[in-house]
């Protein structure tokens, strides 16, 4: 699944592949602004990613397409 965080004063965001389900990102983001922490999410490689959650402005949340690859047509 694909994890987009827009950050404040950042004008690029923050793009993760996440092996979490949608709804436990939703949680850690809902978690993370009812106590006023940090955000932390963990992408497939097993890296972690925290920002303090007052610097979040966005968190988009999709499931990821599979690409086509080779020749394709549409």
């Amino acid at each position: 699944m694909e994890v987009k965080i827009g950050v404040q004063h950042t004008p690029r965001e923050l793009v993760l592949e996440s092996a979490q389900t949608p709804a436990e990102v939703e949680q850690a983001v809902t978690e993370a602004m009812a106590k006023d922490s940090v955000l932390s999410l963990t992408d497939e490689k097993g890296r972690k990613v925290i920002i303090p959650i007052a610097k979040v402005a966005y968190v988009e949340i999709a499931e990821s397409t599979n690409r086509p690859f080779g020749f394709t047509t549409r």
